[in-house]
């Protein structure tokens, strides 16, 4: 697989071209995702849930993201790796700088922060000493003690023009990714619509740009439960390989995530 910069996800978007992507915890599974040309990758604190075991990801530490993301890099060196930052490691900006380079230095791409406008300051900061930022607006699991649970955001006119504002202030700052976690597909496909860097969606229907599942999901062997925007594409092609060519195949092709896998 060539290898896949920021520049290439652009160039992507400027041609229609749809991409899937998954996160990856250690140097096997990264490995097979690049043998598929699984062009992204992330090392999501999602694994303090599949993993670890947690009940959310509040537990992570920067110093979990930084093993994982030495793993996956080592398994894949060709991938787009961006790598969380997690719960309280971006408090000030000054602080995102600090951490954020321990995960640069692990072998990530960029690093993703989940918040609002509230974070411009920390992405231009970031963004001018050479990390390169995803956004993560919607449902963001650090705030699941806010939300009072996992729940879909958005709904709201209200809640989602203001969506739509943050990720334009969030681009102008410098973000050039965005991800969407579990938000309505009509604003999804408006935030999209509305962007010039990427949108890389994960419950939020397939007008996005990309398309992200946590891994064990797409396997079909997460501890708890299956997310309704998931799929299970090993119980499909009953070959791990086969199910990771599907998805992708899938996501490019707009037949996933299809209806029954979209929040309206």
């Amino acid at each position: 697989m060539k290898k896949v910069t920021v520049s290439t996800l652009m160039k992507w978007k400027a041609e229609g071209r749809k991409f899937a992507s998954s996160t990856a915890y250690d140097a096997s599974f990264a490995q097979l995702f690049e043998q598929q040309e699984m062009p992204v990758l992330l090392v999501g604190d999602s694994l303090g849930m599949v993993l670890q075991g947690k009940p959310d990801t509040l537990p992570v530490t920067i110093e979990d993201i930084a093993y994982h993301t030495r793993c996956v890099r080592a398994g894949s060196p060709n991938s787009l790796l961006m790598a969380d930052m997690p719960f309280m490691s971006y408090a000030t900006p000054e602080l995102a700088c600090i951490e954020a380079g321990k995960l640069m230095r692990a072998g990530a791409n960029m690093v993703k922060l989940e918040g609002g406008a509230w974070l411009t300051e920390t992405v231009k900061m970031l963004t001018e000493r050479a990390v390169p930022v995803c956004a993560h607006l919607g449902l963001t699991p650090q705030s699941v003690n806010i939300f009072g649970g996992f729940k879909v955001q958005g709904r709201e006119q209200e809640q989602a023009d203001k969506m739509v504002r943050d990720a334009l202030e969030l681009q102008n700052a410098g973000a050039q990714i965005i991800l969407l976690e579990c938000v309505p597909a009509e604003l999804a496909e408006r935030i999209t619509n509305a962007l010039n860097v990427p949108v890389i969606g994960i419950g939020a229907g397939n007008s996005t740009d990309g398309q992200i599942l946590v891994m064990h999901d797409m396997f079909g062997i997460s501890a708890n439960y299956m997310p309704k925007f998931s799929k299970n594409f090993l119980a499909e092609t009953g070959d791990m390989r086969a199910a990771v060519t599907q998805y992708i195949e899938q996501v490019q092709d707009a037949t996933f995530p299809g209806p029954d896998h979209t929040i309206a």
